[in-house]
């Protein structure tokens, strides 16, 4: 169980996004984050369609890209142009590559560590230290992300609380929804949890009751 010392909510962020109204939705729940996809996937959209759908939030929910195997170049120049805040990497979270991206961009970068069981890799400890966050997705072969598959949270509790002094935003995801979320906070004590599948009626569809009981059960989850 993740150590406790002070009361502190959990932020949401809403990924996944494909519809304007779903990201009015999200930020009308207060999330901190709103997250649209450029890694491929029945969430992908084109630039001119994450616009659309940033526009319809407010500047005080921080957007958020989420990448695959795009260059460096190409990461800066669609961040720049969209006005993300995060660019959140999926696939090669190098020191190089994240050294070639903040060259060009000013805003805040979250690798990807993706596991399947204990222990966390041994590079995480790097990622760490070079990146703004560290976001611990679920491992599914073949797929980046919104597989609906938990993180072992018991199980990874010891090795997230033998970094977690170190890691400036801790973002959790993995087959969060209503239903576990709660459970996930108390193992884990993310800064955030991350959703997208768990709150939808069809790949890309946010179910706005889903999001609204998903809100409701992080905020009756205070993490300690």
């Amino acid at each position: 169980m993740a150590s406790r010392e002070c009361v502190v909510r959990a932020e949401i962020k809403f990924c996944g996004l494909t519809r304007p109204e779903d990201a009015e939705q999200a930020a009308s729940l207060g999330a901190s984050y709103v997250g649209v996809i450029f890694a491929g996937g029945p969430r992908n959209l084109t630039p001119e369609r994450a616009s659309d759908v940033l526009a319809a939030v407010s500047r005080d929910v921080q957007r958020v890209g989420v990448f695959a195997d795009q260059t460096a170049d190409e990461i800066a120049a669609l961040a720049n142009r969209l006005g993300l805040d995060v660019v959140q990497l999926h696939a090669n979270s190098s020191a190089t590559r994240i050294a070639a991206i903040r060259a060009q961009f000013g805003g805040k970068i979250w690798p990807v560590c993706r596991v399947a069981e204990p222990p966390l890799p041994a590079d995480v400890r790097e990622l760490i230290e070079l990146a703004d966050g560290l976001v611990l997705d679920s491992y599914v072969r073949g797929t980046l992300g919104g597989t609906g598959v938990t993180v072992p949270w018991s199980t990874l509790s010891e090795d997230v609380d033998r970094i977690r002094p170190d890691i400036r935003l801790f973002v959790l995801a993995g087959g969060l929804r209503p239903e576990n979320v709660a459970q996930a906070i108390e193992a884990l004590a993310p800064h955030v949890v991350d959703v997208s599948s768990g709150v939808e009626s069809a790949p890309g569809i946010k179910d706005h009751d889903r999001m609204r009981a998903f809100h409701d059960a992080v905020a009756a989850s205070d993490q300690l």
